[in-house]
């Protein structure tokens, strides 16, 4: 079942992310990614919280590589987008979120700066500003994503965002 949105959104997603723009997804561009996030909030690459990212990071190139027939070291376009489609078209909302959970859980570490375990309005500020986005888009973004309305955001709050993205019914993109 494809779907025009999805389809996008995961080229747009494999081209971010080919950071040496060779045309393949390796681990290392998945590296580069936590890298980028990172230094976009100003953290150490020792830090641990970007160890945690790093290692979420690999974990998802690992889950992808793992789905596809082709190499386990890259992944093509096409590859990526099979994999990734499949993720999100078949197998459901569980095996999105072991999928991505890590990656969301390595991002709230590294915005989550009272170390709640969860996001408030001026981390989440933090979190878009440092992906680029101006600082009311970002207040209006955190709206439209506590769903709940408490102020604070949840993984779980945080996992239905980056799948409502993808399928179009969200504008918020929250993985840069």
């Amino acid at each position: 079942m494809a779907n025009p949105v999805v389809d996008t959104r995961l080229s747009k997603r494999f081209d971010k992310w080919d950071f040496d723009r060779n045309g393949l997804l390796e681990r290392e561009d998945f590296e580069q990614e936590a890298a980028r996030i990172a230094r976009s909030f100003g953290k150490p690459s020792d830090a641990p919280e970007v160890a945690a990212l790093r290692d979420a990071f690999h974990a998802l190139f690992d889950y992808l590589a793992a789905a596809t027939e082709g190499s386990a070291s890259s992944l093509s376009r096409e590859e990526f987008e099979k994999a990734a489609g499949d993720l999100i078209y078949n197998q459901g909302e569980a095996a999105f979120n072991r999928a991505l959970g890590p990656v969301v859980s390595g991002l709230v570490g590294l915005c989550d700066k009272n170390d709640d375990g969860q996001i408030n309005g001026e981390e989440f500020q933090s979190w878009l500003t440092a992906l680029g986005l101006d600082t009311t888009s970002a207040k209006d973004a955190f709206q439209q994503v506590d769903t709940n309305g408490d102020g604070e955001l949840s993984q779980e709050e945080l996992l239905a965002a980056i799948r409502q993205y993808h399928f179009g019914q969200l504008d918020v993109e929250l993985l840069g």
